[in-house]
């Protein structure tokens, strides 16, 4: 009886397809990337409008990394379309950044720092206080009770200012002698030539406010 056996495979020309051995050579370790942080030593980010917003600290890398100088930082807003720069600056020394932002228009938004990492160092970011840009307007309060004119019933504890103009539900920050709140537009007025605010008697007693006098407006 004759088995069958099937023709040999040809060889495979490991010279001609330009590998020198049937042993293949080991793929290098791709190398980690240093974890990074980022401290934030000072923030000046409540400023009047045209003033210069400034942010300082220091980029963090775990132990080895021989120097930190040379790194781009970005101060970043939160906007209608995401996060957006405002400044950048490169690290100095050991790590060092300083950035400057001169503001333009009144408004507040979240602000941050970020580093968007590199070869050697891994990405990080860190959030700050609340960008606040302000105007001075005057200001008076009111209370006594009654309706609003946005809804709702006027109490002691009704966090809120009047405005004659600005739609019910904005929300404005304003900051009197150090002190910043945060409240809605619930109501209309005043009705007094050159003020453009008055504060309910909750919003008077947070901001530690007199009678009449000015204050800081994101709006």
């Amino acid at each position: 009886m004759i088995a069958y056996e099937p023709p040999a495979q040809p060889a495979i020309d490991l010279a001609a397809s330009g590998i020198a051995s049937t042993t293949l050579a080991p793929i290098e370790p791709i190398a980690r990337r240093s974890r990074t942080r980022l401290r934030v030593l000072r923030q000046s980010t409540d400023v009047l409008d045209g003033g210069t917003v400034v942010v300082a600290g220091k980029l963090l890398a775990e132990k080895g990394t021989a120097s930190l100088a040379g790194r781009m930082i970005t101060l970043q807003a939160f906007g209608r379309r995401g996060w957006h720069a405002l400044a950048h600056a490169h690290t100095v020394g050991s790590g060092h950044y300083r950035l400057r932002f001169r503001t333009r228009r009144t408004g507040s938004s979240r602000l941050r720092v970020r580093f968007a990492g590199d070869a050697l160092d891994a990405p990080a970011g860190r959030r700050l206080r609340r960008l606040n840009v302000y105007r001075l307007v005057e200001a008076s309060w009111y209370g006594g009770g009654g309706g609003l004119a946005c809804g709702g019933a006027l109490r002691s504890s009704t966090l809120g200012v009047a405005n004659r103009t600005l739609p019910c539900g904005t929300i404005v920050t304003l900051r009197y002698h150090g002190r910043s709140i945060r409240v809605p537009v619930v109501d209309r007025g005043p009705f007094v030539a050159g003020r453009e605010f008055d504060l309910t008697e909750a919003t008077k007693r947070a901001l530690g406010f007199g009678d009449t006098g000015v204050v800081w407006s994101t709006r």
